[in-house]
C-alpha cells in the first residue's frame, strides 16, 4: 500500500507538469507573435560559425542554409580540425559556390580543449571578421530569415547574447523517432517552462548569437573548453556579468543522425548527463514528473480496473499534452506520426534517469571523458 501511494505522487506531478508545459509553449508563442514586429533601424554585419567534423546526414543543406540568409552583410566561417576531414570537399564546393568573401573555411588541429565543440569553434574564430557571432551547429538547418529574427533583440544593450528553439527532424528509424521525440516532446517545452516561469535562462549553443566583446568579458571560448556542457557554462558567466538573455521563438531544425541503436543509448544517456551537470537538484526532483513509468508501476502492483483507469488517464493526459505541444507550439508533423512511440521513450527515460547518477564517464563522439561534479570534464586514459 506505501509503494503505491509513493508511485501516485509522480503520476498525478507528472501529469500536472504536462499540462503546464503545454499552457508555457502556448503563452510562449503567442508573446512572442505579439512582440515579433519590431526591427533593428540596420543591421550589423554577422559572423555564423559552423564548427563541422565529418559528414553528416543532410549535411551539404545544412550548411547551404547559411550561405543563403536574408541579410544584408555576413560572413560564415566552417570550421574543421584535421586536414583530411571527410566534410573538407563539401566545404571548399560551398566557398566556390558562394565566395570566399562569403564563406570561409578553417582547419585547425592545434587546439587542445576537451570539449571538441569548443576545440572546433577556436580555430574557426581567427576567421570571423565581425563583432556579432552566431554560433549554429552543423546539424542545423536554417531558414532564410533566422539571422534578422535572432539579431533583433540584441539591439537592446542589456541583451548579452539571443537563442532560437531548435527541432529536431529527419528520424527515420525507430531509435531516430525516440530521439526526436526526446527533443521535440520534453527538452524544448522544459526549456520554454524554465523560461517562461523565471526558473532559468537557457543558453542553447545550437543556436546563439552574442557579441565578441560579450564573449571576451567571460574569458573567451578558452574559458568554456573543460566543460561538458559549455553553453550553459557560457549563459551562466554572461549572466553573472549582468546581462540579460532572450529567446526568440523561432525554430530551427536539428537533423537527427543516428547509426544504431548504441548511439542512440549513449545519446540519452549524454543528454541526461548534461541536464544532471547543469542542474542536479532539479534533474534529481524530474523523477515527480515521470508519470508512465509510475502508473504502470501502480497498474501492476494493483491488478485492478483501479490500477487499470490510473495508467490509462496518465498515457492520455501525457499524448494528448505533447500532441497539443507538438501540433500547436512547434509544427511538428513527425513527432505527431512517432507519438505512439511516447511511452516507450518515457519508460526508457527511467533508466536513462538513474544511469546518468552512476556513471562518470561520458562518450561523445566515440570518445570517453572523465565527468567531475563541477561540470568539466577530462579524456579518459
Amino acid at each position: 500500500m506505501v509503494f503505491e501511494a509513493i508511485c501516485l505522487i509522480p503520476v498525478i506531478g507528472g501529469s500536472i507538469y504536462a499540462i503546464l508545459c503545454l499552457i508555457s509553449v502556448m503563452r510562449f508563442k503567442a508573446s512572442s507573435g505579439a512582440s515579433s514586429g519590431s526591427r533593428p533601424a540596420s543591421w550589423p554585419p554577422v559572423t555564423i560559425l559552423k564548427p563541422v567534423c565529418g559528414l553528416e546526414k543532410n549535411l551539404r543543406e545544412n550548411l547551404r542554409s547559411a550561405c543563403v540568409q536574408d541579410y544584408p552583410e555576413y560572413q560564415v566561417v566552417f570550421s574543421v580540425q584535421v586536414p583530411n576531414d571527410a566534410a573538407l570537399p563539401l566545404l571548399k564546393d560551398l566557398q566556390r559556390e558562394y565566395g570566399a568573401d562569403k564563406v570561409s573555411i578553417a582547419v585547425d588541429g592545434s587546439q587542445t580543449a576537451p570539449n571538441g565543440k569548443v576545440r572546433n569553434l577556436l580555430g574557426g574564430l581567427p576567421y570571423a571578421r565581425y563583432d556579432l557571432l552566431v554560433i549554429s551547429d552543423s546539424d542545423v538547418m536554417l531558414g532564410p530569415d533566422y539571422l534578422k529574427t535572432i539579431v533583433a533583440p540584441l539591439e537592446d544593450p542589456a541583451i548579452g547574447y539571443v537563442c532560437t528553439l531548435y527541432k529536431a527532424s529527419h528520424a527515420e528509424t525507430w531509435f531516430e523517432k525516440l530521439e526526436l521525440l526526446t527533443i521535440n516532446a520534453d527538452v524544448m517545452s522544459n526549456i520554454v517552462l524554465a523560461h517562461m516561469t523565471g526558473v532559468s535562462r537557457p543558453c542553447l549553443g545550437a543556436s546563439t548569437v552574442l557579441h565578441r566583446s560579450t564573449l571576451k568579458d567571460i574569458g573567451g571560448l578558452e574559458a568554456l573548453g573543460d566543460y561538458l556542457v559549455e553553453d550553459y557554462e557560457m549563459g551562466r558567466r554572461i549572466l553573472a556579468n549582468g546581462k540579460k538573455s532572450a529567446i526568440v521563438c523561432h525554430l530551427v531544425e536539428t537533423i537527427v543522425d543516428l547509426k544504431n541503436v548504441r548511439q542512440w543509448w549513449t545519446h540519452q544517456l549524454y543528454w541526461d548527463q548534461n541536464i544532471r551537470v547543469v542542474e542536479p537538484w532539479a534533474f534529481f526532483g524530474t523523477v515527480v514528473v515521470r508519470a508512465i513509468p509510475f502508473a504502470l508501476m501502480f497498474a501492476a502492483l494493483r491488478l485492478d480496473l483501479i490500477g487499470a483507469v490510473v495508467m490509462g488517464g496518465a498515457v492520455l493526459i501525457r499524448l494528448a499534452s505533447v500532441a497539443g505541444i507538438l501540433t500547436w507550439g512547434f509544427q511538428d508533423r513527425e513527432g505527431i506520426k512517432s507519438l505512439w512511440l511516447l511511452p516507450i521513450r518515457d519508460l526508457a527515460g527511467l533508466v536513462f534517469w538513474a544511469l546518468a547518477f552512476a556513471k562518470r564517464i561520458v562518450i561523445w563522439r566515440g570518445a570517453e571523458f572523465i565527468l567531475h561534479r563541477d561540470g568539466r570534464m577530462e579524456l579518459r586514459p
